[in-house]
């Protein structure tokens, strides 16, 4: 299949057509996929929670078909095994040897749909393959294609026979985004569209898995200065203070705030970080990975109001952010 992109294109026009083509399939949602764009670009994994219906799966679909690699889907369910993920070893009769099977998570891009109703035991086999971008099976240790991302679907509304993701695993996520309902205008556009013909079957590759390999090299040279560094601790460390969350965002939240940063900066162009692309993405990044106290949940408030109040209150620092010549 024909890819039209090219090396020679400046990296924010390849992106860009990317948004442009998913924007004929989810409508009205570029925010939510330039986000899931950043994530990717920082080699991090995202997590969709939504009410069923809105597109979650359909987004993940039509990035699978914009970036020309391997996809697989996983329908998670209560009976499914670590070994369906991951693959196994199966005696050759021919050879008198064991070999790997591998499962579909050797993919570049793994839907993981309704993750939440997989057994604790499932949900950790996908542990090592979000850290260390690896798997291991009877001992021997497969690594995954580059690139490799995991987007994971869930419901947060029917928790009827559904397992909770730890705290542990909710880490891993780089992003936790949401689709939200349509408005009136853009739902009237999605039912034009899909008159005939769904328009995900429209959609070309755009960007050779190698291609995005390059473009996360590049996001991932983008500049942060000391003071955004420091705005970005501030951030984290505020978390970690409030009265109304009970376990705030770890270090790896620092780490994954500065590298989403870092991919917007990339993807608006620019070879340094200011202020607002941490502000920005401090909501998506962070809110996800907070545990509220008891008071605060039987009160009915959210980690991400809390989230947003951080943001607001926090002083941005001001002066030039861009390194030094």
């Amino acid at each position: 299949m024909q890819v039209h992109s090219s090396f020679f294109d400046p990296p924010q026009a390849m992106l860009e057509r990317v948004i442009y083509q998913m924007e004929k399939v989810i409508i009205g949602k570029r925010d939510v996929i330039e986000k899931l764009l950043i994530a990717l670009l920082c080699g991090g994994h995202v997590l969709l929670e939504d009410v069923p219906g809105v597109g979650k799966t359909m987004l993940v679909r039509a990035l699978s078909r914009t970036i020309d690699g391997s996809f697989q889907r996983i329908q998670c369910t209560p009976d499914l095994l670590p070994s369906d993920l991951t693959g196994s070893s199966i005696f050759n009769q021919q050879t008198s040897q064991f070999e790997f099977r591998p499962g579909p998570l050797m993919a570049n891009l793994v839907l993981a749909d309704e993750l939440n109703r997989a057994t604790p035991r499932t949900q950790s086999a996908l542990l090592e393959a979000m850290e260390e971008k690896r798997i291991t099976v009877d001992g021997a240790t497969h690594p995954l294609p580059e690139p490799f991302f995991l987007l994971a679907t869930q419901n947060p509304i029917d928790f009827s026979g559904t397992f909770l993701l730890p705290e542990a695993q909710l880490d891993r996520f780089l992003m936790k985004l949401s689709l939200g309902y349509p408005d009136a205008a853009e739902e009237m556009e999605l039912l034009n569209r899909v008159e005939e013909r769904h328009p995900i079957s429209q959609l070309r590759p755009l960007l050779l898995p190698e291609e995005f390999v390059s473009l996360q090299k590049e996001a991932a040279r983008v500049h942060v200065d000391d003071t955004v560094k420091s705005y970005i601790v501030q951030l984290v460390t505020s978390t970690r203070k409030h009265l109304d969350i009970a376990l705030g965002a770890s270090p790896r939240a620092s780490i994954a705030l500065m590298r989403a940063a870092q991919g917007r900066a990339f993807l608006s162009g620019r070879g340094f970080v200011i202020p607002d692309d941490v502000k920005q993405m401090a909501l998506p990044v962070l809110a996800h990975r907070l545990m509220l106290t008891a008071e605060a949940a039987m009160a009915g408030k959210q980690s991400e109001t809390i989230m947003e109040s951080i943001a607001a209150a926090a002083p941005i620092p001001a002066r030039r952010y861009a390194p030094a010549q």
